[in-house]
């Protein structure tokens, strides 16, 4: 039997529209509700039992996602209401390598178009060859979540911590502290610029894109403090020159999204060097205070607080000003450092996960597209498959 045919995309899945949920209408649940690019809320109802193949269908195009779960997949999306015998994880592998934003038929909002879709040609492989490269593909994609996991419990500690110390005030020998409504009598109030050396921001511009060149970051390529380059919008040198003069980023600033993913914040690692859009940015006057100016700015309160002083009319955002004279506590040179002595392990510990998972996504896309097109064999190796998987091949 030959391994691999030549079919259409029509017999190979079916693509259903998602189903229309207002904002209003959703209840607090347990069931994802699968927007266009990530998971929007959890419902009390579903709509689609597990596995949930779904990619965007209006305003954003391309992203492929896997919901293992009983879930509800919104009328932005389209979901495979039938794999036809192939395998789902296989399924969801492929598509990610069909760049579906190039199917483009909206005029104005980006809105993909099945028709371009049918008529299709590709290349499938036999079903046990399916379930191979799924489980090749997913052992990434299992170690890079239990990387995700560790980083999320590390930073939770991490944000205890802060809480503990300069919320609860319950800091080492706070016994021994005289307080005031609360407050330590020798704490200061320092506008937050005082703590910095500069507070500034990237380009408010949008450069043209180029297929090889620097990275530009924004608030939406930020998580749990760390920047992904995965998949990330790219600009030349010389508009990386141009907007580098302005920002100048150094390892250990602290980059703070201000408009649309309000609050997504990363410390600056040198290892790589990009850009910044759209993004504000603090420059500690000495390393030992980032992780305290970090976690400072990553408190609810203070975000709402920043708001209540600079919100935009269509949209929100946090201007520069007001995030240059936002008023803080200094608790002292000597808590300060205290802290940083114990929360910066914990930081190097993420940094250590986080630089993983990026080898480990680089591996991984690397095999992706030489596995799909099956230009890399894999008819030949013994593979022993998870009990879920075999299931899956059955959806």
């Amino acid at each position: 039997m030959i391994a691999w045919q030549e079919d259409i995309f029509n017999n190979f899945i079916k693509l259903n529209r998602g189903f229309d949920l207002p904002n209003h209408s959703i209840v607090n649940g347990t069931y994802p509700v699968v927007a266009s690019t990530s998971i929007k809320a959890f419902h009390e109802k579903y709509k689609i039992q597990p596995p949930c193949v779904v990619t965007g269908r209006s305003g954003s195009l391309g992203k492929v996602q896997y919901i293992n779960q009983k879930s509800w997949p919104l009328n932005t999306t389209l979901y495979v209401k039938d794999f036809k015998g192939n395998n789902p994880k296989f399924v969801y592998f492929f598509l990610k390598i069909m760049h579906l934003e190039n199917y483009n038929a909206g005029a104005g909002v980006p809105s993909l178009n099945q028709n371009h879709l049918h008529q299709l040609k590709i290349k499938i492989p036999q079903i046990e060859i399916q379930k191979k490269i799924a489980a090749i593909l997913s052992a990434y994609d299992d170690l890079i979540e239990n990387n995700n996991r560790r980083i999320a419990i590390l930073e939770k500690m991490a944000e205890e911590i802060y809480k503990e110390w300069f919320v609860r005030m319950r800091f080492p020998e706070y016994e021994k502290a005289k307080f005031d409504r609360g407050i330590p009598v020798d704490w200061k109030v320092k506008k937050l610029e005082r703590f910095c050396e500069r507070v500034t921001d990237g380009t408010h511009d949008t450069p043209k894109p180029v297929s090889s060149g620097y990275y530009l970051v924004t608030g939406k390529n930020i998580k749990e403090g760390f920047v992904n380059f995965n998949n990330i919008y790219k600009i030349s040198e010389q508009d990386h020159i141009n907007i580098s003069k302005r920002s100048g980023l150094v390892s250990g600033d602290i980059l703070f999204s201000n408009i649309g993913t309000l609050g997504s914040m990363a410390i600056v690692d040198d290892t790589i060097e990009y850009s910044v859009k759209n993004v504000i940015i603090f420059k500690p006057k000495r390393k030992y205070q980032t992780q305290y100016l970090y976690y400072m700015l990553k408190e609810k309160f203070i975000l709402e607080q920043l708001l209540l002083q600079s919100s935009g009319a269509s949209q929100q955002f946090i201007s520069l000003g007001v995030a240059r004279g936002f008023k803080i506590f200094d608790a002292g040179e000597n808590l300060i450092r205290k802290f940083n002595q114990l929360i910066h392990p914990i930081y190097t510990e993420k940094k250590v996960l986080n630089n993983q998972n990026n080898n480990l996504k680089q591996t991984r896309d690397r095999l992706l597209t030489r596995l799909i097109s099956g230009k890399l064999s894999v008819e030949d190796l013994d593979i022993q498959f998870p009990k879920s998987m075999n299931e899956e091949s059955d959806a």
